[in-house]
């Protein structure tokens, strides 16, 4: 139906529940378990508000004791669903399969879990411009996918569909600096992986989704995922680099929030757990960590908390230490080595580790590989009339870094 001032129907039956403002209703969704963002209301009072997803659609429809179609929103397979079950992940509008009996073969999962496993590799080579829509894409057909399987089949695909979202999630928060989206891509891959019954998959899901908060210096909400993470990872055998990295997303959460000490407490124990070892393999899909990523996060720790020549050994040794394929973890290294040598006084060394991380970044672009360079070039502001900083800044803001920055 057509909306010229928003979905007012929403709008009403929030107000007529006693909610005066949307904050309102996002804390009262976030009591009753669902965790969506301010402007994802908003967006649900918009004139085109999208679907919610089942657990939010459940929520919505208690709270405010009203179906979907009296709440303004337009079921993506045309008519009306007043309540449909909360495990079952809402297909999107242009893909949803309307031949509900036309089920899936066992290979449907297989084949897309092939895709899924081939993005999870794309995603240390190609341009996260590139990838991501890809990865959208097959989300959306995974989506669209799991209401035509059952039993092993579907779970195999709720879980490939959970990791794609995960996947999507940390190209939008890592490549591209678009927390909020990334929280809620996160919010879909959980639900998928709670289709696929995977505490392990859960728990890497909710460690990411610290990060937003972590990363915003909310440490309360940062600290509460976490706790859910660890939660979820007790209910799954956990190798012990799981573990360390559940310590080491913490600590980097700890450290973007001021507490310093509780972040190296954080790390030693993840070195703790590492040398202690497990015979519990890593999952497959757990590609992004590793011991030496683990002394990345505690030379950035040592950074942030002063202790200069500890973080110079250690990051010197990350940079050693790393593979050939992680130039995106290398921009980042380099960066804290700049920012290393420009609090030491040595801002000749620091606008030379700099340069070096915005060559490989016009290779391998990384959004946060560039905020670490220009945390470093704020760092230089009192050099900034030398020459070895007039040139950091001819490089950093050449035609190709600044579009760049700006593509993604």
């Amino acid at each position: 139906m057509p909306r010229t001032h928003g979905n007012a129907r929403l709008r009403a039956a929030r107000a007529a529940a006693g909610y005066r403002s949307q904050q309102a209703l996002v804390d009262a969704l976030a009591r009753n378990g669902v965790h969506v963002s301010l402007k994802q209301v908003q967006r649900w009072e918009s004139e085109t508000p999208p679907w919610p997803y089942p657990d939010a659609r459940r929520v919505l429809q208690q709270l405010l004791n009203r179906t979907m179609e009296q709440l303004g929103f337009e079921s993506p397979t045309g008519g009306v669903a007043p309540g449909p079950p909360a495990t079952q992940l809402a297909p999107p509008a242009r893909t949803a399969i309307r031949t509900p009996n036309l089920m899936q073969p066992a290979t449907a999962a297989t084949d897309f879990l092939a895709v899924t496993r081939a993005h999870r590799q794309l995603y240390w080579s190609v341009a996260p411009a590139v990838l991501h829509p890809a990865v959208t894409a097959h989300a959306g057909l995974g989506e669209a996918l799991l209401p035509a399987t059952a039993g092993h089949t579907r779970q195999t695909l709720a879980a490939a569909l959970a990791e794609s979202h995960l996947l999507g999630g940390r190209i939008e928060f890592f490549d591209q600096r678009a927390p909020e989206r990334a929280r809620d891509t996160w919010v879909q891959a959980l639900q998928a992986a709670g289709e696929a019954d995977d505490p392990l998959l859960g728990s890497a899901i909710l460690a990411h989704m610290a990060f937003v908060p972590g990363w915003a210096g909310d440490q309360p909400a940062a600290a509460e995922r976490m706790i859910a993470a660890r939660t979820y990872a007790r209910r799954a055998p956990a190798s012990a680099e799981f573990l360390a990295w559940l310590d080491a997303v913490e600590a980097e959460c700890e450290t973007r929030c001021g507490n310093d000490r509780t972040a190296l407490n954080l790390i030693a124990h993840g070195e703790e757990v590492l040398a202690a070892g497990s015979t519990q393999a890593n999952p497959e899909w757990m590609d992004w960590f590793s011991p030496i990523r683990l002394a990345a996060f505690k030379g950035n720790t040592e950074l942030s908390a002063g202790r200069l020549p500890q973080a110079r050994e250690t990051l010197l040794h990350v940079l050693a230490e790393l593979p050939a394929d992680a130039d995106k973890q290398r921009t980042v290294v380099l960066g804290d080595l700049g920012a290393v040598e420009a609090a030491a006084g040595r801002p000749e060394a620091a606008a030379e580790y700099a340069l070096r991380a915005l060559e490989l970044l016009e290779a391998h672009w990384y959004a946060t590989g560039l905020e670490r360079v220009r945390e470093v070039r704020r760092a230089l502001a009192p050099w900034q009339h030398e020459q070895y900083v007039r040139d950091l800044d001819d490089r950093m803001y050449g035609w190709g870094a600044v579009v760049s920055a700006l593509a993604y």
